[in-house]
């Protein structure tokens, strides 16, 4: 009898045993390889933001400008690991995670079933820290050929801690009161591009205009370079969109065609609207409206159909495109035009979502306007309108903080000498030259001084 009632013991404890490891959620080899995939894409967004950047300025900054793309990744992966990815997701309050994964404690190679339950925790720490990179080096477009490279990098670092990781939590973190509110921001939308778009208005208006602004023609100094850079953009954000599914799945499928559709709609309303304008369409025209139909659908792209999507990518062009012609007539110097092309695409993708979201597409999302529920609109709009405010706020802080210990500007001379041998001590190209507007021969990428007034607008204008 004793024997017997051994063999039932060992029995139910090899069945308790059995269940509890069940219980443990497991990496699943297909999600982890294509999330691996995915956070290697949007890396690969940075060397292509700074080739896009780097294409669309003057020669003498364009060094200036590809490192502060990648300067903002390296400084911002290692705040990231010490403390950003803990404030960000961590277990905390409403408006903050908690401590508890400083350094990466605790974050370890098995699935958080909090956040992603079918890949390392450690992975999905690594993806989410790639759009914290991306993000400040988003904003930097509006500062080129004058912000200090110290000052940015700085300023960089403390944005992404008091600014990027509150508001990732607010949105995406456990907890986080716009999440609780039914926010949807399916890639970042808001976390990202309303944040990079109203940070790089502020920047352009406290650091000031460049000393030859509205009297220089900003022509990009090699246009090839600037579409590349937007190819790789295009090509990152499958990764960026379509891995935000956190998992190789139908949602994930979903927001990769969407991508494509938003991004394709984006470049050829961007040219009608060149051709209507001016009756010619633009390489730098059409990269710029390829990315905001990418900005636009990156909210909403795994809660929406494809069909929406070109209609999200349609309705966003017209908006950046006014804004960006808009902008080149006023005295703000957001140079590569980040607040038109991020801050207000990203505006209209936001709300869209709330127009467009269907629980047909992603179960986990919300129907939205058409599908019923015009609460969603309002929702997204104050998530909207919390954003900006926020960062606008916050950002202007920080300026005023960062100013008193590094100087924000470099010396006019070194604006006229070039940033990239001011700040670096290095040039892109030596011994180029070129014939300037009036058939004069200068240094490639020298300035030409021209009357007030005698400069237009670019019809394709430059943007990131």
């Amino acid at each position: 009898m004793t024997g017997g009632w051994a063999a039932v013991t060992a029995v139910l404890a090899m069945a308790q045993e059995a269940v509890a490891q069940e219980a443990v959620p497991v990496a699943t080899p297909g999600d982890t390889a294509w999330m691996l995939m995915s956070t290697a894409l949007v890396t690969l967004m940075v060397p292509g933001l700074a080739l896009f950047y780097g294409g669309l300025v003057r020669t003498k900054s364009a060094l200036n400008t590809m490192l502060m793309s990648l300067g903002a990744l390296a400084v911002v992966s290692v705040q990231w690991v010490l403390v950003g990815y803990s404030l960000a997701f961590g277990d905390g309050s409403r408006w903050l995670g908690g401590l508890g994964w400083l350094g990466f404690g605790g974050v370890g190679t098995a699935p958080n079933p909090t956040y992603a339950a079918a890949i390392p925790h450690l992975l999905f720490a690594a993806f989410q820290g790639m759009f914290a990179g991306i993000t400040v080096a988003l904003f930097s477009g509006a500062v080129v050929d004058r912000m200090r490279f110290a000052a940015y990098l700085v300023f960089g670092v403390l944005w992404t801690t008091l600014v990027y990781d509150p508001l990732a939590h607010w949105v995406w973190g456990v907890g986080g009161w716009l999440r609780q509110l039914g926010a949807l921001d399916f890639a970042g939308g808001t976390v990202v591009h309303i944040s990079a778009g109203t940070t790089a208005l502020v920047l352009a208006r406290w650091v000031g205009p460049r000393r030859d602004f509205g009297r220089v023609p900003n022509v990009p100094h090699n246009v090839p370079f600037a579409l590349l850079g937007a190819g790789v953009l295009w090509v990152g954000w499958f990764g960026f969109n379509a891995g935000s599914a956190l998992a190789a799945d139908g949602i994930a499928a979903t927001a990769a065609l969407t991508t494509h559709a938003a991004g394709a709609t984006g470049l050829v309303g961007w040219v009608l609207l060149e051709l209507r304008r001016t009756g010619r369409a633009t390489a730098v025209g059409a990269a710029t409206g390829a990315v905001v139909g990418l900005v636009a659908i990156t909210p909403a792209a795994g809660f929406v159909t494809p069909l929406a999507a070109i209609a999200i990518g349609g309705l966003a062009v017209p908006g950046s495109f006014y804004v960006l012609h808009r902008r080149a007539r006023t005295g703000i110097d957001d140079t590569l035009d980040v607040f038109a092309c991020h801050g207000v695409a990203g505006i209209v993708g936001a709300v869209l979502t709330g127009v467009f979201a269907t629980r047909a597409v992603n179960p986990n999302g919300a129907d939205g306007l058409l599908a019923g529920n015009p609460s969603l609109v309002g929702v997204q709009l104050l998530a909207v309108v919390a954003t900006m405010a926020f960062v606008a706020a916050a950002s202007l802080l920080l300026l005023a903080l960062v100013q008193r210990v590094v100087p924000l500007r470099v010396p006019m001379a070194a604006e006229v000498q070039g940033i990239d041998l001011a700040e670096h001590g290095e040039e892109a190209y030596h011994g180029s030259d070129l014939s300037d507007l009036t058939g004069r021969r200068t240094s490639l990428g020298d300035a030409v001084v021209l009357p007030v007034g005698a400069v237009r607008p670019m019809p394709g204008a430059v943007a990131g």
